[in-house]
């Protein structure tokens, strides 16, 4: 089991009943009842996740939590899809810039592991900017019960190419006008991500009020990055702010068209207070 960083109370109070829902889920795609625990940067899902693997455990289950942003293609890879499709490419984050792949591998590990088998968990680095080599990732031991699949864009759903509108922010207009990037990174969703994550059981929603919650909150992480280790560069407001504008499309279109199809959705302030705005049932 992870360590969990402090919560705020609300959270904590919420968590009991999500996770005697979580104890009865079916299982997905790989044999394995996978949870979807969706959420902009810094909204509070990774802290949620690893909570509730002490709240399933109290249930006799055993949980692992598995980060979207581990599966970070390296990156050499990037620069090359930035190369070859589109410069915007050379950020991570969005979809296509994930190894599915990987993921898809170590979910299945997972599944079939035996009480003694080890599976190699990535580890992304964002100071570096790149996974780690393999000798440094998790070796998790046994079959969880549940795992607890946490990522900003985790069960999103893509759009038809028609669906194209036009820039919409700034970094778009200056450096995908005509939406090449978009259309990217939305068929790499249909493709790659979408049958993967098509039926997490249950899929969860935090919410926060808005995009400039969104800046607030990465804002508040790189300064923790920066403070664990000085030498290695962070990003002041500004570079934060156009790290966001990356995904401030599909952030905007998870909180328009989820809501309907999760099974949970949380409301999280600006203050880190919890609220459910859709119980589970």
């Amino acid at each position: 089991m992870s360590d969990a960083p402090p919560a705020d109370p609300s959270l904590l109070a919420l968590l009991p009943d999500v996770a005697a829902g979580l104890a009865a889920a079916p299982r997905g795609f790989a044999g394995i009842a996978v949870a979807g625990i969706c959420g902009a940067q810094g909204s509070g899902k990774t802290t949620m996740a690893l909570h509730l693997e002490r709240e399933l455990l109290k249930l006799g289950k055993r949980a692992v939590t598995l980060s979207l942003d581990d599966f970070y293609l390296p990156k050499a890879d990037r620069h090359r899809l930035a190369r070859d499709v589109h410069p915007l490419c050379a950020t991570r984050g969005v979809p296509g810039t994930h190894d599915m792949g990987l993921y898809a591998h170590t979910v299945d590990r997972l599944a079939q592991a035996h009480a003694r088998d080890e599976t190699p968990l990535p580890i992304f680095s964002k100071l570096d900017d790149d996974r780690l080599p393999p000798d440094q990732w998790v070796r998790y031991v046994g079959r969880p019960d549940i795992i607890l699949f946490e990522g900003w864009c985790v069960g999103a759903k893509p759009q038809p190419d028609s669906a194209w509108g036009g820039p919409s922010n700034a970094l778009e207009r200056a450096e995908d006008r005509d939406g090449i990037w978009w259309r990217w990174w939305n068929a790499a969703l249909a493709k790659e991500y979408w049958p993967v994550w098509g039926d997490l059981t249950p899929q969860i929603l935090i919410r926060v009020p808005g995009i400039e919650s969104v800046v607030r909150s990465r804002l508040k992480q790189e300064r923790g990055l920066a403070s664990a280790d000085p030498e290695k560069p962070s990003m002041d407001e500004a570079a934060v702010r156009r790290f966001v504008a990356h995904y401030e499309r599909l952030t905007l279109r998870i909180w328009d068209e989820m809501p309907d199809r999760a099974h949970l959705v949380l409301d999280r302030d600006d203050s880190f207070a919890f609220s459910i705005a859709k119980s589970m049932g």
